[in-house]
């Protein structure tokens, strides 16, 4: 498939008004995405699983305008006009215009939630923006009643990767990847796939405990992290090493060997963070309690032959991984010995998820 597939032709009917309201997890990348050409396209490929709790929810209204002229369209969160979000809603909206012509035919009312605090320190753009992708693509299908499921999902993976690249990894799940894979066929830079391959039991119903180590604004955005990789010194080299990653998880997840998926999910981790201390200029969005989580982990792992292990995000928070059947002991410790590290003691309970559901 090309960009050029997800340019309708016409549209074999007429609508007025309308709503559809879908919810859409977040997700969290066990290898890393990070570097992009234009149209949000990766640099390297990735794998993540999708969330299950940590969702939002979208309801979009659409009217009938008289003037084609422009995009109009309202956004709320929980109830409250948001007018800072509507800049990053315009520059999507005309991003995916070619692929959605009717776009400026209507006027959108955005209603949106999250069911994490919005100040969380979660980034919510790959659940706020495959929200809205999903939403649009039921206004499209009503217009196009020949759309199929397949393509249905390869569309909104399509457009929510033009609203926030890692957004086209939560329409489905639970394992999705994204970015061409010389292993992985029909793997594509433009969309997000479900995982092809086997996966073994012990990969089923993961659970991910989001520590909330700081819930401010990063210093530097993902955007601009993302960029600095144009001239990074060791760029060639994260991208192979990706690749790379990535062909080791397609044994790991076949046999459940958890020693080897700890590994490579905590070396990505930390890769992705020494990509950020070794770019120019170089920037740290790791805290002191970041580390001392970290360390915390290694030991609780050593001493109780566990399988937990932690991942990140371009952020200070932490996820802490780990199988179904250390639940309640991996609670215990998260509770004795770690939550001093998270502000205001704030964590998530999350675990693997399916990808987006239509509400109505």
């Amino acid at each position: 498939m090309t960009e050029h597939t997800f340019i309708p032709e016409t549209y074999s009917k007429t609508i007025n008004n309308g709503s559809y309201t879908w919810s859409s997890p977040s997700n969290i990348a066990l290898v890393k995405y990070w570097g992009k050409k234009e149209s949000q396209i990766p640099e390297n490929p990735s794998v993540s699983f999708t969330l299950d709790y940590c969702k939002t929810t979208t309801k979009l209204s659409f009217s009938k305008k008289d003037s084609n002229d422009d995009f109009s369209f309202e956004v709320l969160l929980d109830g409250e006009q948001k007018e800072d979000f509507k800049p990053k809603i315009e520059t999507f909206f005309k991003r995916i215009e070619r692929y959605l012509p009717f776009l400026k035919e209507y006027h959108f009312k955005i209603e949106t939630s999250n069911t994490f605090p919005h100040s969380s320190g979660i980034a919510s753009s790959a659940s706020g923006m495959s929200a809205l992708a999903v939403c649009l693509m039921s206004i499209e299908r009503e217009l196009n009643e020949q759309i199929s499921d397949e393509f249905f999902n390869k569309k909104a993976s399509f457009l929510a990767r033009l609203g926030s690249g890692s957004a086209c990894r939560s329409i489905e799940g639970d394992l999705i990847v994204w970015g061409a894979h010389e292993d992985i066929e029909g793997s594509s830079n433009f969309f997000g796939i479900k995982y092809p391959f086997e996966v073994h039991k012990n990969f089923k119903n993961y659970q991910d405990t989001i520590l909330l180590v700081d819930k401010g604004e990063k210093q530097v955005s993902s955007t601009v992290g993302h960029n600095l990789m144009h001239d990074h010194p060791y760029a060639t080299q994260r991208f192979a090493q990706a690749h790379d990653n990535l062909s080791k998880l397609i044994s790991v997840f076949q046999n459940g060997d958890l020693n080897a998926f700890v590994k490579i999910v905590e070396s990505e981790a930390l890769t992705l963070h020494a990509m950020m201390m070794t770019s120019m200029p170089y920037f740290i969005l790791m805290k002191p309690n970041t580390l001392e989580i970290i360390n915390k982990i290694w030991l609780y792992r050593t001493n109780n032959d566990s399988n937990i292990c932690f991942t990140l995000d371009a952020g200070a928070n932490v996820h802490v991984l780990y199988p179904e059947n250390e639940k309640d002991n991996v609670l215990e410790f998260i509770k004795n010995e770690l939550v001093g590290f998270c502000q205001n003691g704030h964590y998530i309970c999350d675990q693997i998820g399916f990808g987006a559901n239509q509400i109505q």
